[in-house]
C-alpha cells in the first residue's frame, strides 16, 4: 500500500520499494548446477562439491547430473535418502551422448567423459536457459548465488563466462615441442562455466563446436585437455562470445599453475579447483590451507544440510512431507516414542563407495555375502575376505568423518584393494539407536547374485564354504523350492585361533574345549535347534523345526523378506526375520558340512543398553507383541504357533 512505501518527503518511492525486494527475490531464484559424472571416484568426489555448495547456499537448487549407469544409482539413492530442502535433482544417460564425443581421439585421465560439456545443449532440457557448470573436483568457499549473479554482467553477445587458465599450458612452453591447441592468450579453464544455453542455441553450438574440433584434429590429432582445448579453439575464433569471470571463481590447483597470483589473501577464495590427477598433494604455498578447508566439507555431517533454509521458504520433498506427517501421528508420551521415532529416521544411504565390479556366474548359483558393520568391527574385513572368495555385500554404519576413514583403511589395505567384488554401502549415522536391520536390508537389497547368506561381519566362514553352498544350492533344488540353508555357528574365546580346515578337525576342537556351540553359555535358545548332537554324526542336509527365540545363519534366495526396521540396537532383530521365512514355510535344512566361527570382540554399546536399561528391555517386549500380532494379521493361521510360543515363554 501507499503508506508502506512512503518516503521522508510523504512521496511514494517505487524505485526504493523494488529495491527492498530484489534480496528476497534474489534468493527465491532457482539456480540450475549441471555436473558430468562416472565411476566410482567420481560419485565420492562430487558429494563433497554438493556438501560446500548445500552449507553456504540460501537458494533452491537444481542439479543436472550427466551419469553413467554406476554414478546413477549411487546418485539417485543419495539424493533420495538424503532429503535436502529446496533441492531438485535430474539425472541423464551419457550413453546417449557418447555418439555425440566418440569420434574425438582424447588423451585426458578422463577419458570420454571429460569431453561430455560440449553436449549439455542437448543434453539438458530444451527451455533451461542457464546453467552453471561444474567439475567433480571443486569446492566453494562462498554462496553459488553470486556465481549465478554474474550472468546478469553478460553482454548481448556473451555466451559462456570463464576463467583465465592459471598455467602456461596454451602458451606452449612447458617442454621441448609443446604444442598446445589454440586459445586466447592464456586460454580458459573450463573446471567452472556459467553456459547461456539459450544463446548458445542460437547461434547453432552443437555445429559449431563441431566444425571446431575437426578443423583443429586435422593437425593436432586429438585432445590433450578434453573439452577444454576445443573450449579455447572455439573461443580463439569467436572471442565477442565469452565473459572473463575473476580469478578467485577458479582457482586451480595443479603443479603447474600461477594460482597465487590470482589472490593477495586466502579468504578473497571463492572456488578451489583441484585440477590435477595428484588432487591434495599438488604444491602450492597455501596447500594446507586449502586441504583443510576441502577436508572440512568431505568429513562434514551431510544430516545437517536437511535444515531449512535461512530466509527462504523451503520446498520440502515429497518423501520428507510423508515423514513429517508420521512423525506427527507419534504419542511423544508413549514410552517407547524414542524407539518407533528411530524406525521412521530416513537414513543417507552412498551405494558402492569403493569401486565396485562383478560378473554374474552362468550357472545362476552365485551367492553373495551379506552383512553390516559399524567401525570398530572394522578389522574383520581383511580376514573375511581370506575366507570367502565369492562376492560379498556390505552395508557400513558410520558418520561422514569415519567413511573417510574407512576408505582410507580400505586404500591401505593389499587384501581389500585386490577385491573388486565387495559391494560396501554406507549408511550414515542418524539418531541414538543402531538401525541394524535397516542397515541389514541395504546389503540385502542390493546383493547380485540370485542367492544370499546372511551372516554377521563377526563371524569367519570355514574355507571353501563358498564353494559348497553353491553345491548344496543345486543340491536341495533351491531354484524350485523354498528352503533355508542353516550353516552352525560356533564361538571361539580365544583372539588368536588356528582356524579349523575340516569339521572333523573342529569336532576335536570341540572335544577339547577350544571351541563352543555358539551362544551356549548366555542364549542357547538362539540357536540349540540347529541340534548340534545330530551335526556332529550327520552326512546328508537335515530338516529343523522352528523354535522360539531361533535365530540360526542361513543361505535363501534374494527374493527373502527383508528384516523388519522396527528392531533396533540390540535384540530379536534376526530372531523376527527368521520367524517370518518360517511363516512364509521356508524349510529350515540344516548343512552337515559347513560351519561359521564368532570370533571374539568388546561388548557393542547396544547390548550394555540392552542390560542396564529396564525400559529398554520393556520396549523390546512391547515391539516383540506388536510384530506378533503384525505377523498374525499378515500370514493368518501360519503364524498362530508364534502367538502361542511366545505365551509359553
Amino acid at each position: 500500500t501507499g503508506s508502506e512505501i512512503r518516503g521522508k518527503n510523504g512521496g511514494v518511492s517505487l524505485k526504493l520499494f523494488l529495491a527492498s525486494l530484489l534480496p528476497l527475490l534474489v534468493s527465491l531464484q532457482l539456480i540450475h548446477v549441471a555436473c558430468v559424472c562416472a565411476g566410482h571416484n567420481a560419485s565420492r568426489d562430487v558429494v563433497t562439491l554438493v556438501k560446500s555448495v548445500l552449507f553456504h547456499r540460501r537458494n533452491p537448487l537444481h542439479f543436472h547430473f550427466i551419469t553413467d549407469t554406476v554414478a546413477h544409482r549411487i546418485l539417485s539413492a543419495l539424493f533420495q535418502s538424503w532429503m535436502v530442502p529446496s533441492v531438485h535433482v535430474s539425472f541423464y544417460d551419457a550413453d546417449e551422448l557418447k555418439s555425440e564425443v566418440s569420434w574425438i581421439p582424447n588423451k585426458h585421465y578422463s577419458g570420454i567423459y571429460g569431453l561430455m560439456k560440449l553436449t549439455l545443449t542437448k543434453a539438458l532440457p530444451a527451455d533451461l536457459s542457464k546453467v552453471i557448470v561444474l567439475d567433480t573436483d571443486i569446492t566453494f568457499a562462498t554462496d553459488i548465488a553470486e556465481l549465478w549473479g554474474i550472468f546478469r554482467k553478460f553482454t548481448d553477445k556473451q555466451v559462456i563466462g570463464l576463467v583465465e587458465n592459471q598455467s602456461d599450458w596454451y602458451l606452449g612452453n612447458l617442454w621441448k615441442n609443446h604444442k598446445p591447441w589454440p586459445a586466447l592468450g592464456r586460454g580458459f579453464n573450463t573446471g567452472v562455466i556459467l553456459l547461456y544455453l539459450e544463446r548458445l542455441r542460437r547461434i547453432g553450438w552443437e555445429q559449431t563446436w563441431r566444425l571446431t574440433a575437426e578443423r583443429e584434429l586435422m593437425s593436432m590429432l586429438s585432445t590433450s585437455l578434453a573439452d577444454q582445448d576445443i573450449f579455447n579453439a572455439f573461443i580463439k575464433q569467436n572471442p565477442v562470445l565469452v565473459h572473463q569471470l575473476p580469478c578467485f571463481w577458479n582457482v586451480q590447483l595443479s603443479d603447474h599453475t600461477r594460482s597465487e597470483q590470482c589472490y593477495t589473501e586466502v579468504s578473497d577464495l571463492k572456488v578451489i579447483h583441484w585440477n590435477s590427477p595428484k588432487k591434495l598433494r599438488v604444491k602450492n604455498k597455501h596447500v594446507e590451507f586449502f586441504r583443510n578447508l576441502y577436508l572440512t566439507f568431505l568429513e562434514y555431517d551431510g544430516n545437517l544440510l536437511r535444515r531449512e533454509l535461512f530466509g527462504c521458504p523451503s520446498q520440502a520433498s515429497p518423501g520428507s512431507v510423508q515423514l513429517q506427517t508420521a512423525l506427527e501421528q507419534l504419542d511423544e508420551d508413549d514410552q517407547c516414542y524414542d524407539f518407533r521415532r528411530e524406525r521412521l529416521t530416513v537414513h543417507r544411504v552412498h551405494l558402492y563407495f569403493l569401486q565396485y565390479e562383478y560378473t554374474p556366474v552362468e550357472d545362476s548359483t552365485d551367492i553373495t555375502l551379506v552383512a553390516q558393520l559399524s567401525m570398530d568391527r572394522l578389522q574383520m574385513l581383511e580376514a573375511i575376505c581370506k575366507h570367502w572368495e565369492g562376492p560379498i555385500s556390505l552395508a557400513l554404519y558410520m558418520s561422514d568423518a569415519e567413511a573417510q576413514q574407512f576408505l582410507r583403511y580400505a586404500q591401505a589395505s593389499e587384501v581389500l584393494k585386490n577385491r573388486k567384488n565387495v559391494g560396501y554401502h554406507v549408511v550414515y549415522k542418524e539418531g541414538q539407536f543402531y538401525p541394524v536391520n535397516l542397515v541389514r536390508n541395504v546389503a540385502l537389497k542390493n546383493a547380485n547374485t540370485p542367492y544370499v547368506f546372511l551372516t554377521d561381519v563377526d563371524f569367519l566362514p570355514m574355507y571353501g564354504l563358498y564353494d559348497y553352498l553353491r553345491k548344496s544350492v543345486v543340491q536341495l533344488d533351491m531354484a524350485h523350492t523354498k528352503k533355508a540353508l542353516v550353516v552352525p555357528a560356533f564361538e571361539t574365546l580365544r583372539y588368536r585361533l588356528s582356524f579349523p580346515k575340516s569339521k572333523a578337525e573342529l569336532l576335536s576342537m570341540l572335544d577339547m574345549g577350544t571351541l563352543y556351540t555358539f551362544r551356549y553359555h548366555v542364549w542357547p535358545k538362539g540357536h540349540a535347534p540347529t541340534n548340534y548332537a545330530k551335526w556332529r554324526t550327520a552326512t546328508t542336509p537335515y530338516r529343523v523345526e522352528w523354535e522360539a527365540d531361533f535365530e540360526p545363519y542361513v543361505v535363501v534366495r534374494r527374493d527373502c523378506p527383508e528384516y523388519d526396521q522396527r528392531f533396533v540396537g540390540f535384540g530379536w532383530n534376526k530372531v523376527s526375520h527368521v520367524m517370518e521365512l518360517d511363516a512364509q514355510e521356508f524349510d529350515l535344512m540344516v548343512l552337515p558340512n559347513a560351519f561359521m566361527i564368532h570370533m571374539p570382540h568388546a561388548p557393542s554399546f547396544d547390548i550394555s543398553k540392552f542390560r542396564s536399561s529396564s525400559g529398554y528391555r520393556n520396549c523390546l517386549n512391547t515391539l516383540k507383541d506388536e510384530f506378533h500380532q503384525d505377523l498374525s494379521r499378515k500370514y493368518g493361521s501360519a503364524a498362530l504357533k508364534y502367538l502361542t510360543a511366545q505365551r509359553n515363554i
